[in-house]
């Protein structure tokens, strides 16, 4: 398997091919991303959920034989033998030859120590991972450019990823079942993903270091002393405290980067002496200067080996006065009409939905195919809030929050909760349930971004320029073609048949395909 132009390899029993490459992989690495999964954790959880998938990606150093430099690893932590794997894992985590690389990583940290203990002869956990270097640390502080306006918006890998890589991390598997097996392709690709575009974004710090001259390349520092010995090395001031502040390997490295002609022999035998591991070689000189400026440690303290549990409440009042309870019932998930705008409970007969904060996404899937779907008032809305704009509306709320559904100012025909993950998975599941009927002249008649409806007569260049003076950039290169725009009556905002338009269309008539009952519902076109 492949993503993101390397080897993926899924790792579930230690006597498998994939697990003798894992452990090659791992003693010539000198950087490797971690990441972690687990199944979602339940409110009020008294014990850490177990880790069932643990992701590494290596960038291994020069080899030959090695078609690429990186490659993934997912170890399948609920097939393995832990006691199996706890010895090597624990060497990776330790070795001061390997930079490991995490999105604040101590969470998943403190999960993974804890399925290692909770397993008879799993070892004592993991307290340790150094050096470490936290990417959203060095993101905040040397690859943000901090603006007021973004600065809440660019916290998320996701985000990250879409700055520095150009690359769209969609994080809608982040809460799937990760117990069932098998894994899916698209669980396999999003958690191989997570992990390897830590080093990418690693790549991108240590470029821009480089070029801003806060790091040497050992190119740089073999040519600007080509022709010095160690004497003259050390007379140099800099050079001299630069040794004395290292270990003895990393000087023997620097050694090796300012003096060729330095015996090979002896070189291997000193660093196979000076090295915890001989089969993991040293850090080069770039990666060490990172390590020694910017590297960090994670330890963990006894107080991190226990949950954290909160008093249950009874009773939570909202910002608007009420007492939202809780029943004590068991979640029906199945859908249970008729719906609020059905004619016979007085409904105008048109489908409303109130997509919450958990699939606030699906609201543009809706309105792509002209389904009437809403977001919530204000961005964290207190679940009577919520309620009381569906009641008004006359709305079915979609939610993926099974405790939203046992609040007793809740009818059932009032809400529905979400069973898939993907979005376009959403779409089918909610138009299948509800009996959407959806034809073509429904497809694009919403404005994505507020929900209104289109002014039915097109505008033409002339006219859509002048909605959008001061308001919206329309590209020069539909100047001189041929094509008409919609505006929003409620927000102006203006649309055209451009890429993503067209894109709408396609994914819409992809998903449709997807689906033989729906599809014979269906009857797609262009405008």
């Amino acid at each position: 398997m492949e993503a993101g132009g390397c080897d993926i390899h899924l790792v579930s029993s230690t006597d498998s091919p994939e697990f003798g490459r894992f452990k090659w992989a791992v003693t010539h690495s000198s950087i490797i991303g971690l990441d972690a999964e687990w199944k979602p954790v339940r409110v009020h959880q008294v014990t850490f959920p177990p880790v069932l998938l643990l992701q590494m990606a290596c960038r291994l150093l020069n080899q030959q034989d090695s078609p690429s430099p990186l490659v993934v690893f997912l170890l399948d932590l609920s097939q393995l033998h832990l006691p199996d794997i706890h010895h090597l894992l624990t060497h990776v985590f330790l070795s001061p030859n390997i930079l490991k690389l995490g999105f604040r990583f101590k969470q998943d940290l403190i999960y993974l120590s804890s399925t290692f203990r909770s397993h008879s002869g799993g070892g004592g956990g993991f307290l340790r991972v150094e050096p470490y270097l936290d990417i959203a640390s060095i993101y905040s502080s040397h690859l943000h450019h901090h603006h007021k306006q973004t600065r809440k918006k660019t916290n998320s890998l996701s985000s990250i990823c879409q700055e520095l890589l150009g690359i769209s991390l969609s994080k809608e598997l982040q809460c799937s079942d990760w117990s069932l097996r098998p894994l899916t392709q698209h669980q396999i690709t999003y958690a191989a993903l997570d992990a390897l575009c830590l080093i990418h974004i690693f790549h991108v710090f240590q470029q821009r270091l480089l070029k801003q001259g806060a790091i040497q390349s050992l190119t740089e520092v073999e040519y600007s002393d080509l022709n010095l010995g160690l004497k003259q090395i050390l007379r140099e001031p800099d050079n001299s405290s630069r040794i004395l502040r290292t270990t003895y390997c990393e000087a023997v490295e620097m050694v090796r980067a300012t003096m060729l002609e330095y015996p090979r022999r002896q070189l291997e035998a000193s660093l196979k002496k000076s090295s915890w591991d001989s089969s993991i070689p040293p850090m080069d000189y770039t990666l060490l200067q990172i390590v020694r400026q910017y590297g960090d440690k994670l330890i963990l303290t006894e107080s991190d080996g226990k949950p954290r549990t909160s008093k249950k409440k009874g009773k939570r009042k909202s910002s608007t006065g009420f007492t939202c309870k809780e029943k004590q019932v068991d979640t029906i998930d199945d859908w249970q009409g008729p719906p609020p705008w059905d004619s016979l409970l007085g409904g105008d007969g048109c489908p409303k939905f109130l997509c919450d904060v958990m699939v606030e996404g699906l609201a543009k899937h809706l309105r792509c195919v002209g389904i009437d779907a809403a977001v919530p008032y204000s961005k964290k809305p207190e679940t009577r809030e919520l309620i009381d704009q569906a009641i008004k509306e006359k709305r079915v709320i979609l939610t993926r929050d099974a405790k939203l559904l046992r609040h007793e100012y809740l009818l059932r025909n009032q809400i529905y909760r979400v069973k898939s993950l993907l979005k376009n998975d959403q779409l089918l599941e909610v138009i299948e349930t509800f009996e959407l009927k959806i034809c073509e002249d429904q497809l694009m008649s919403r404005c994505t971004k507020c929900n209104g409806k289109f002014i039915q007569k097109p505008l033409s260049i002339e006219e859509a320029l002048e909605a959008a003076k001061g308001f919206q950039v329309i590209p020069n290169c539909l100047f001189d073609r041929n094509i008409e725009f919609w505006q929003c009556t409620d927000c102006n905002q203006l649309y055209w048949e451009g890429t993503q338009y067209h894109n709408a269309v396609q994914k819409f008539i992809d998903v449709s395909c997807r689906n033989t009952q729906i599809l014979g519902r269906v009857s797609v076109g262009a405008r």
